[in-house]
C-alpha cells in the first residue's frame, strides 16, 4: 500500500476500513446485507473473511444489531475463530454459535414455560447406553462396535427418523457389524426407552426438541425470531435435515440469510450431512444474490492445479444421485509459484513411513516449523506406523480427532494443579519454570518420550499447555509486561469453556475427515492406495466422489509442499499386490527411474 493510499484509508470511515483490502467478490458478499444470499467459496477462498467483514459492515451502516445476528459453524473452534475475528472488527455482541451451542441455550432457556419442569440432563457420550442396551439384547459389542452403533443411531436422528420410520430409510444401508436392520431398530428403540427412563437427553435431541418448542410453542418462536433477525451459516453443505429444519423454524418465513459453501467439500453424508441443501438454495429463493469466491488466497498455484485436476476428472456414475452433481468451483491461485507436488511410491507401509519421517526432518531443517507440517491419512488405524517413524526420528508430533483436549484425565488434572498454583503464587520472574515443575508431577519433561501410545498422548497433552504459557509470556513481553500464573488460568479457564485447545510445536497427524478446515505449510498425503482411498467399502457411484472429494480437502490443506505417496504391500516382504489410487490417474507426471528409500529399500520418486 503507498502512503497516499494508507493516508486515505486513515481518513476513510469505518464502513470503508471495513471494506478495504476485499478483492471483488468479497466485497459484493460484504455489501450485500439484505435478502438471501448464496456464497459458494473454494478452499482458500476467504470464506471467513467475506462473511466477518459482512456482519462488522452491516452493524458499521446501521443495518444490523450486534445482539440480533446469529452467526452459526459447526464446530467450537470455528465459531472462536469467527468471534474473535468479529472482535477485531469492532463487531463485538455478535451471537457465534454451533447449532447446538445455540439450541441447547434458547431450550435451556424455555424449557420450563414451554414443557415444565427441569430440562432432562445431557448425555455427553452414547457408549454406556448402547452398551447396556446391546447387553439387554444379549448382542456382545466391543468399543469399536459401540462407536459404530452410536454413528447409525446419530445418523438416524439427525435424518429425523424414529425407530419405527428407520427400518424403510436403513434398508439399503450397512448395517454396523452386519446386522439385520431390524436388530439396530430394536436397539435404537431400547437406547431410546433407557434415556427417557433415566430422564436424559442426547445433542441430536437438543436439535429435535429445539424444533418442537418452536413449531408448537408460537410464543417462544415469536420470542426468538425478535431475538434474531439476521442469519449467517457457515459450512452450509455440511447440514443435515435436522439442522435445515432448526434453521427453517429459526427463520419463521423470513429470508435475511447468508450461507457459505463448497459442495466440493461435502465429506460427511454417512452424519447425515447433504449438500443438496446448498446446491438448491437458489431453487428454494429464486431471489437470491449468488457469489462465487473461486481466488485461492492459501496454496500455490502448483497445490491449486492438482486439486482443480482431481475434481475435473469427476463424472457422474449410473445410480449418482440426482442433484448432487455440480459443476465444481475452478480455483485461482492468487499466490507466487512453488515447488511440484511430489509423488513416492513406496514397497510397504513401514517404508513409507520412515521416508515421510525423512522427508519432514529435511523440511524442519529448511526453516519450515514442525506445527506448520501435517501428515493426513484415511483411517485413524494408519497412524500408528507415523508416531513409531516420528518418535524414532525425534520428531515431535500431536495427534487430532481423538478424545476432546479438555476432557483428557491429564488435563482435568493439569488445570486444577495450575489453577490451584495460581491462586497460591506471588509474582515470579519464572513463571513458565514453575509451569513446568507444577507439569512434570504428571509426566511432562523437556524431552518427549521415544514410545508411542498412551504415555506419549499424555506427554503431549502436557506439552501443549507449556507452549502456551510459553506463547503467553512471549506476547506479554512483546507488550511490555509480565506475564503471571493467574494469566495462564484466566485463559485456560476461557478455553476449556470454549473447547479451544491449544497446539504443540510438533507434525499434526490426522485423518482426512478431522483435518477439515485446518491448512500447513506442508502437507503429506499418505496412504494413497486402491482400498484406503477410496476405502474398500465405498461401492457406490456416490460414495465413490465422496472419497474423491475426501482427497480435495486433503490437497488444499496444503499452503506449499505436498506430497503424496502410496505402498505396493501394508507389511516388509509383502507381495505387492496394491495399486496407486485410481484418483491420482491423469495427476501424475511420467515416472522417473526407481530410486533408494529408507533402509535401502526402493521408492519410486516423481517430482
Amino acid at each position: 500500500m503507498s502512503g497516499e493510499d494508507a493516508g486515505q484509508l486513515a481518513e476513510a470511515g469505518p464502513e470503508e476500513r471495513i471494506l478495504a483490502g476485499l478483492d471483488p467478490e468479497q466485497r459484493e458478499v460484504a455489501t450485500t446485507l439484505r435478502g438471501p444470499v448464496c456464497v459458494l467459496a473454494g478452499a482458500g477462498t476467504g470464506k471467513t473473511r467475506a462473511i466477518t467483514h459482512r456482519i462488522a459492515y452491516g452493524i458499521a451502516t446501521g443495518v444490523y444489531t450486534p445482539q440480533k445476528v446469529l452467526a452459526l459453524t459447526f464446530t467450537a473452534r470455528a465459531a472462536n475463530e469467527m468471534r474473535n475475528r468479529l472482535r477485531g472488527l469492532g463487531a463485538g455482541g455478535v451471537q457465534t454459535r454451533t447449532f447446538h451451542a445455540a439450541a441447547l441455550r434458547q431450550l435451556q432457556y424455555f424449557w420450563p414455560q414451554a414443557v415444565g419442569g427441569p430440562l432432562p440432563g445431557l448425555v455427553e457420550h452414547k457408549a454406556r447406553l448402547i452398551t447396556e442396551a446391546a447387553q439387554n439384547m444379549r448382542l456382545s459389542t466391543d468399543r469399536a462396535a459401540v462407536r459404530d452403533l452410536a454413528a447409525e443411531i446419530e445418523w438416524a436422528k439427525v435424518s429425523m427418523l424414529t425407530p419405527d420410520t428407520y427400518p424403510v430409510r436403513a434398508a439399503r444401508r450397512d448395517m454396523p457389524l452386519g446386522y439385520e436392520v431390524r436388530t439396530v431398530q430394536r436397539l435404537y428403540q431400547s437406547y431410546e426407552e433407557l434415556k427417557t427412563d433415566r430422564h436424559l437427553i442426547d445433542f441430536e435431541d437438543v436439535l429435535l426438541l429445539t424444533v418442537a418448542v418452536l413449531e408448537e410453542d408460537e410464543r417462544v418462536a415469536a420470542t426468538v425470531r425478535e431475538q434474531y433477525r439476521h442469519f449467517v451459516v457457515d459450512e452450509y453443505q455440511d447440514v443435515s435435515p435436522l439442522q435445515q429444519r432448526l434453521l427453517d423454524a429459526w427463520l419463521g418465513g423470513r429470508d435475511d440469510v447468508c450461507v457459505v459453501g463448497d459442495a466440493s467439500q461435502t465429506i460427511y453424508s454417512f452424519t447425515g450431512a447433504s449438500s443438496r441443501h446448498l446446491l438448491e438454495f437458489p431453487h428454494r429463493h429464486p431471489e437470491a444474490r449468488v457469489v462465487r469466491l473461486v481466488r485461492d488466497y492459501r496454496s500455490t498455484p502448483q497445490v491449486v492445479e492438482t486439486a482443480n485436476r482431481l475434481l475435473a476428472a469427476r463424472r457422474p456414475g449410473p445410480g449418482s444421485t440426482p442433484g448432487s452433481w455440480a459443476t465444481p468451483l475452478h480455483l485461482v491461485a492468487q499466490r507466487p509459484d512453488g515447488p511440484r507436488p511430489s509423488w513416492n511410491e513406496y514397497p510397504d507401509d513401514e517404508a513409507e513411513a520412515a521416508g515421510t519421517a525423512a522427508r519432514i526432518q529435511d523440511l524442519i531443517d529448511d526453516g519450515v516449523p514442525a506445527s506448520e507440517i501435517a501428515v493426513l491419512f484415511r483411517t485413524n488405524g494408519q497412524s500408528q506406523a507415523f508416531e513409531t517413524a516420528l518418535a524414532e526420528a525425534g520428531i515431535g508430533f500431536q495427534l487430532r480427532g481423538t478424545e476432546r483436549f479438555f476432557n483428557r484425565p491429564e488435563v482435568k488434572q493439569a488445570v486444577v494443579q495450575l489453577r490451584t498454583a495460581a491462586r497460591a503464587a506471588e509474582a515470579s520472574d519464572e513463571p513458565t519454570r514453575l509451569v513446568r515443575d507444577i507439569l512434570s508431577s504428571l509426566g511432562y519433561s523437556d524431552r518427549a518420550p521415544r514410545s508411542t501410545g498412551a504415555v506419549r498422548e499424555r506427554w503431549e497433552s502436557l506439552a501443549a499447555l507449556v507452549s502456551l504459557a510459553d506463547r503467553m509470556a512471549e506476547d506479554a513481553a512483546a507488550r511490555g509486561e509480565q506475564f503471571l500464573l493467574p494469566d495462564l488460568a484466566a485463559e485456560l479457564e476461557r478455553r476449556t469453556a470454549q473447547q479451544d485447545a491449544p497446539v504443540m510445536n510438533g507434525v499434526t497427524l490426522a485423518s482426512l475427515h478431522s483435518a477439515k478446515g485446518l491448512e500447513w505449510d506442508a502437507v503429506f498425503l499418505a496412504g494413497l492406495s486402491e482400498g484406503l482411498v477410496p476405502i474398500g467399502f465405498a461401492e457406490t457411484a456416490d460414495e465413490i466422489d465422496e472419497e474423491r472429494r475426501l482427497l480435495y480437502v486433503g490437497i488444499t490443506r496444503a499452503r506449499e509442499h505436498l506430497v503424496l505417496s502410496w505402498t505396493l504391500s501394508r507389511t516388509p516382504g509383502g507381495r505387492p499386490t496394491r495399486k496407486p489410487s485410481r484418483f491420482l490417474d491423469g495427476l501424475r507426471e511420467t515416472q522417473p527411474p526407481r530410486a533408494r528409500g529408507p533402509r535401502g529399500r526402493g521408492v519410486r520418486a516423481h517430482a
